[in-house]
């Protein structure tokens, strides 16, 4: 039975559901905080918000830790790099507040260009300013800086408002971009052209004070600010400047570099309309964030891809997209794991050939082989997260070929391992999308299951071996389960590949090598 840590307060929703698995569930009070790093070593799974620094201390602390789920889309607060080191995956619920941080944008946007806040307080203190005259968002240009979910549906939105619509979003697919109707453009071209922008981009080293004072000098006299993405992608002393100088009209801030600030002139300035981070803080957004981690966290626990992971070297895309990825994974692990045991030397390098196969499975199902030869004499945990660190940290160098269709099948994965001067290479390929075979065997043809106990000789092809190997087997007391044989033309070499109901131990292969007609004997053990 899992055991989960809930460092930070949740949702009931989420709790609930991690409760209702079967998992022992401990939600930390405020007593046991100092406690945390010692409490972390009994837990397979840690929750938390953004209260609760995950750092690689606390991480190392968690000997038994497979998972660390953010409630909300930024891992600011989980030293990820770490926890990829040590193989612990990283889930977050990044759809969970995509409408409420939709929706706060346009509160913001709505408040500043019609001057809401001032006009309310004025109001509330006795006053009838009806001198304050606002902006109307209509035939407004609208740039949209960070063009993913939450800014594509600011953008949806936008249209409704009847403004025109541009974005910034270098990692966008042109063609995403005309499906969507919207101009992409330069980041200095947007800010020449728009009345108002909005920003939705993570904070990078790329986009740390991204909007500096001389690109927020190229804004058109008296545009608007909107910032509900993270704080110190806009540079705050400039933009507290251009404020200062009229330059900029308003701003909206739901996000700061230092949260809460420390300074308080921007937010307090009068043009700002400034709220704390409160774009998830919805109930609807709450309960979905809870729920969603909670789901993420219990998919890891159980092995499925259909999650959300910050760390894994490779999308899963979720859902149908994951039940259709996790046979290549089978597939490419069941062949790392074959060809090194196969090697028998120590790994040097990994190379993966792959034929036919859909591009976003190729690099999964090279990682997978990977992981497989690694797992096969590594005592250390190693899994998809940490596997190229792994690697990498051996000087194992992992090479990926991506081929057209192979000329005998739709789709097939080759694994080639080296090291020592030995090499060991194997094919597979999937029946019916999902039952992994080996169909290519260090150049011979033939097809059999990559499963349970499996013997391989190579011998001379010559009458009667088929029948020695029998003879010896029986009177061992194993019996053959199947047997697979294949020849390469123009040789007088063969291979055959039998699936044993009992181990055949060391004697027993020793005998098998020292028959005259057995040229390689190995046995090689894989799960069912």
């Amino acid at each position: 039975m899992p055991r989960i840590l809930i460092a930070d307060t949740l949702d009931p929703a989420g709790l609930q559901l991690l409760a209702a698995s079967g998992a022992e569930v401990v939600e930390l009070g405020e007593a046991d905080r100092p406690r945390l790093a010692q409490m972390i070593g009994g837990f397979d799974a840690l929750v938390v918000r953004s209260a609760t620094k995950v750092t690689g201390e606390l991480l190392r602390a968690g000997k038994r830790l497979k998972v660390v789920g953010r409630a909300g889309i930024g891992v600011d607060n989980v030293d990820v790099a770490a926890a990829t080191e040590l193989g612990i995956l990283v889930v977050n619920a990044p759809t969970a507040n995509l409408m409420s941080a939709t929706e706060h944008t346009f509160a913001l946007l709505l408040a500043v260009a019609r001057r809401v806040p001032e006009a309310d307080a004025s109001t509330k203190s006795g006053g009838w300013n009806r001198k304050l005259t606002g902006v109307e968002l209509q035939g407004k240009t609208l740039g949209i800086i960070g063009f993913g979910r939450i800014g594509q549906r600011v953008a949806a939105r936008a249209r409704g408002f009847e403004m025109k619509v541009v974005a910034y979003d270098p990692y966008l697919d042109p063609a995403a971009a005309r499906r969507l109707e919207v101009e992409m453009l330069p980041l200095e071209d947007l800010l020449r052209r728009a009345d108002a922008i909005t920003v939705h981009t993570p904070l990078t080293e790329q986009t740390q004070d991204l909007l500096d004072a001389e690109r927020l000098a190229l804004l058109p006299r008296g545009a608007l600010v909107i910032n509900c993405g993270r704080g110190g992608v806009v540079d705050e002393a400039a933009l507290l400047a251009a404020l200062e100088s009229g330059a900029v009209g308003g701003a909206g801030l739901d996000v700061f570099a230092e949260e809460p600030p420390a300074d308080r002139r921007l937010a307090r300035h009068p043009r700002v309309v400034a709220t704390p981070h409160l774009g998830a803080q919805t109930r609807e957004a709450q309960e979905r964030t809870s729920t969603e981690t909670a789901e993420m966290v219990l998919a890891a626990l159980a092995g499925s891809f259909a999650i959300a992971a910050v760390n894994l070297p490779f999308r899963t895309g979720g859902g149908a997209g994951a039940g259709r990825l996790e046979p290549y994974l089978l597939l490419g692990e069941t062949l790392g794991r074959m060809a090194c045991l196969l090697l028998g030397a120590p790994l040097e390098g990994l190379q993966v050939d792959v034929w036919g196969v859909e591009e976003a499975f190729s690099r999964p199902a090279a990682v997978a082989a990977l992981k497989g030869a690694l797992t096969a004499f590594m005592d250390e945990g190693v899994n998809y997260v940490n596997a190229e660190h792994v690697a990498a940290a051996r000087g194992i160098e992992l090479t990926v070929i991506s081929h057209a269709a192979h000329p005998e099948h739709a789709q097939l994965l080759g694994v080639t391992l080296a090291g020592a001067g030995r090499t060991a290479e194997l094919g597979g390929t999937l029946v019916a999308g999902r039952d992994p075979r080996v169909v290519r065997f260090g150049g011979y043809r033939l097809e059999f299951r990559p499963q349970g106990r499996l013997l391989v000789l190579e011998n001379r092809d010559v009458p009667g071996v088929v029948g020695k190997l029998g003879t010896l087997l029986g009177e061992a007391g194993i019996n053959i389960a199947d047997i697979h044989l294949a020849r390469r033309d123009g040789e007088e070499k063969a291979l055959a590949v039998l699936r044993l109901d009992q181990p055949a131990g060391e004697a027993v292969v020793s005998r098998l090598r020292g028959l005259p007609e057995v040229l390689s004997a190995s046995q090689i053990e894989l799960a069912w």
